[in-house]
């Protein structure tokens, strides 16, 4: 029964994304149909087969395994500052996100992961016939955040029409940077959020393609030169380290904004109605949360962690959650860990067209006034991804 109701959720999501449509005739349905089905085939082997789950979880492993080597920083700063048995947010989860960029910014200054993401980019276009900047920038973003992936291709920019802009800003906040997946592994399971992480790019693609139809043929060349702004690897050490620490302050801050506006919230709703805020998101969201295959039981809580995500951030739902994670079916963990792995939340409206007025002000203000259509549609993108998943769990 879950698994038809969750065929009748991605009914429902792709139905929405061609209601919203801005040129229905002009969808591309085979390259729609070609990811649909790589996905399907993904989602399979990664969850499915003995093989698939023992890779997803050998590098789940792997990436655990690293994240603890770089801790050896981390104690080596800030050792003793946390008690036995105590745990502080910012230095068990949020300080790793240094170590974690710091290894993202040498690899590409290598040219280990431009490569990677220029050939993964380069098939994906070849199988689909979808844009060779589109899907660079898909891949691109399961590696690097909002800004930093958008700021890769700023010479594309320039030349993109409405709805090329509107796929590549669907992508950006449907997606979840590998510098931060660090912090996701402590507290959620490890192969939702890698998995979470590579389905994202195609779902971004194909919620984006409907809603915003690509019919450009205009040949594109993806250079990867200047990839890295770094001189020397030493120079790209430091520089990884220091954006990773900008990023961990800025989340911190906006989890000490978020955390008690939500408390000052919760506590007016309680005042007022008897029910806190959080609880009034558990039932609007508790519809979507069951066509997403959850179970009638469970709904609620899944509701009130995915309406959380979205009127603050994903850290914060995500910090809700874990406390949860004991009491709840694997369907639930699995639903509700991968739609909490992308940045689709109203924060984002302004990380992007911040990251776009860098580059262009007019294209910057297309973002903007269609802010709230595109978190519509990188929520889409989660709902799709977690319910794909969860039919196979």
């Amino acid at each position: 029964m879950s698994i038809l109701i969750g065929i009748i959720g991605l009914i429902v999501v792709f139905g929405l994304a061609y209601l919203v449509s801005n040129d229905k005739k002009a969808i591309n349905f085979k390259a729609v149909g070609v990811m649909l089905v790589l996905q399907v085939v993904l989602t399979l082997i990664m969850f499915k087969t003995t093989v698939g789950l023992t890779v997803i979880e050998g590098i789940g492993n792997g990436f655990t395994k690293v994240i603890n080597i770089g801790r050896e920083g981390v104690n080596f700063v800030v050792g003793g500052w946390v008690p036995e048995g105590g745990s502080v947010f910012f230095i068990n989860v949020l300080v790793i996100l240094i170590f974690t960029s710091m290894l993202l910014s040498v690899l590409t200054y290598l040219r280990v992961l431009p490569l990677i993401i220029k050939y993964l980019g380069g098939f994906l276009s070849k199988i689909t016939g979808l844009s060779r900047v589109s899907t660079f920038h898909a891949v691109n973003n399961i590696f690097f955040g909002q800004s930093e992936g958008i700021l890769a291709i700023k010479s594309h920019v320039l030349k993109m029409d409405k709805n090329k802009l509107f796929v590549m800003t669907i992508t950006s906040m449907a997606s979840a940077s590998a510098s931060i997946m660090g912090s996701y592994i402590t507290m959620l399971p490890a192969k939702y959020v890698l998995g979470a992480m590579a389905l994202n790019a195609l779902s971004g693609l194909i919620i984006g393609i409907i809603i915003a139809p690509d019919s450009s043929k205009e040949e594109e060349i993806i250079d990867i030169k200047e990839a890295s702004q770094a001189k020397s690897l030493f120079e790209s050490i430091s520089m990884g380290a220091l954006d990773g620490g900008r990023v961990a302050l800025i989340v911190a801050a906006m989890l000490v904004a978020y955390v008690g506006l939500m408390a000052l919230i919760d506590a007016g709703f309680q005042a007022a109605i008897g029910l806190t805020f959080t609880e009034i998101l558990g039932y609007v969201f508790a519809p979507i949360a069951w066509l997403m295959g959850v179970p009638a039981s469970e709904i609620l809580v899944a509701g009130q962690t995915m309406g959380t995500k979205l009127a603050t951030n994903e850290f914060v739902a995500m910090l809700q959650f874990r406390d949860q994670i004991p009491n709840l079916s694997e369907k639930t963990v699995a639903v509700v860990s991968v739609f909490l792995i992308s940045f689709a939340n109203f924060s984002s409206i302004g990380i992007v067209s911040g990251s776009l007025q860098a580059i262009n002000g007019e294209k910057a203000s297309i973002v903007s006034k269609h802010g709230l259509k595109l978190l519509v549609a990188s929520t889409m993108v989660s709902f799709l991804t977690a319910t794909l998943v969860g039919i196979f769990i």
